[in-house]
């Protein structure tokens, strides 16, 4: 069955079986946790969706591809109350904390499988309450590439945890094995390093990342602020951007020696919008701590300190306060549509606009206006990436 994602698996002219495929994306999830719930729950929120606006989306139809032509085919996770569950169950299952909204997502028929452990999880969390934290299948590990391979995904979207370098690399090679497109959106350097960058150019295979930029999170509200500085002629002094949550993301990041490729991320991403950076020792960026009773609210503490005319101080202050896992939701969805043009067209390696617009960490940074823009002249086919 296709469920609602063609609504029939081959398109139908009264009633005739035409033995044309139905548009379809198939694509495969690595780490079922809050961001890919929030994900899937969206395919059925916005399953109807024809026209109009869509808020996250940047268009309800990109390049010809609508929210319902998304299908999964394949999932990946660690936890024992995820491996073995049909995709639809397993987007509820603890630890996931995020915001329920659209309960009813019926079955896939996607059994989410055990991948490797690696380093996906750190040590401290299994100090942690069990409903909290991660708790390991027993499960042996599946062979991830044949299961792509079989599954028949087209993309593999990377959802692992912030200092997961070995298992971002490992899913990396394990699209590439199968022949699939590569979405990265964690803070592992893989979509903007040459040698894997060669690797997809040679496959033909397209790579967006890294890091997610959310739809308005901390990364954005900071770069947009920073550039009216710089814009309006104000010399940036200081800043800095210090969050907290209470997700199994925040409780991963108290281990601080995970936190090395998040950190020049986020800090890159605000640095590579001003035509003068920042000095080093006067920008801080980083997750602060870990508060249980936040679940997957994100609290967001920004503050830029500047000199405008005469040398008289100016100081910003901003609370932002978000449900941290449907802000990039949205973002993935358009990433994923993107892919799925740029394997029509053949293209390997970086698809560098997409990656400007919707990652903290692209091979090539943009304002990001101008990063849209790109986007846009990516969908009419007026540039290659």
């Amino acid at each position: 069955m296709s469920y609602y994602f063609t609504g029939v698996k081959y398109i139908n002219i009264a009633g005739i079986n035409t033995g044309i495929m139905a548009k379809e994306i198939k694509f495969a999830v690595s780490g079922v946790g809050n961001c890919c719930s929030s994900l899937i729950q969206g395919l059925f929120y916005y399953k109807n969706a024809e026209s109009g606006d869509i808020p996250g989306l940047m268009h309800v139809s990109f390049g010809g591809y609508m929210i319902k032509h998304l299908r999964p085919v394949a999932a990946f996770d660690i936890d024992a109350r995820k491996v073995g569950k049909d995709l639809s169950e397993a987007i509820f299952a603890k630890p996931n904390c995020t915001q329920v909204f659209q309960k009813d997502v019926p079955k896939f028929g996607v059994e989410v499988r055990k991948g490797p452990v690696l380093d996906g999880v750190a040590p401290h969390m299994y100090d942690h309450p069990e409903d909290r934290t991660f708790v390991l299948s027993d499960e042996k590990p599946v062979n991830v590439a044949k299961v792509l391979e079989d599954s028949g995904a087209e993309i593999l979207v990377n959802y692992m945890p912030v200092g997961s370098e070995e298992a971002a690399r490992f899913y990396a090679q394990a699209a590439l094995d199968a022949g699939c497109a590569f979405i990265n959106c964690m803070p592992v350097f893989i979509a903007s390093t040459p040698q894997w960058v060669d690797k997809f150019q040679k496959k033909k295979l397209p790579m967006i990342g890294d890091d997610v930029k959310s739809q308005v999170g901390a990364t954005i509200v900071h770069r947009t602020l920073a550039r009216l500085f710089e814009e309006r002629g104000v010399k940036i002094v200081s800043s800095y951007q210090l969050n907290v949550g209470g997700n199994t993301d925040f409780m991963n990041m108290l281990a601080r020696d995970r936190l090395k490729s998040k950190k020049i991320s986020k800090t890159q991403s605000v640095q590579s919008n001003l035509p003068i950076p920042i000095d080093p020792y006067n920008l801080h960026i980083s997750p602060s701590d870990y508060v249980p009773w936040l679940k997957d609210k994100k609290l967001c503490f920004l503050r830029i300190e500047g000199k405008k005319f005469g040398d008289v101080p100016i100081n910003i202050e901003v609370r932002l306060e978000v449900e941290d896992s449907p802000n990039s939701a949205g973002v993935v969805i358009d990433a994923i549509r993107a892919a799925k043009m740029g394997l029509d067209r053949e293209i390997g390696g970086p698809l560098v606009s997409i990656s400007a617009y919707t990652m903290k960490s692209p091979p090539e940074q943009y304002p990001d206006p101008v990063a849209r823009e790109m986007v846009e002249q990516f969908i009419r086919g007026e540039r290659e990436r």
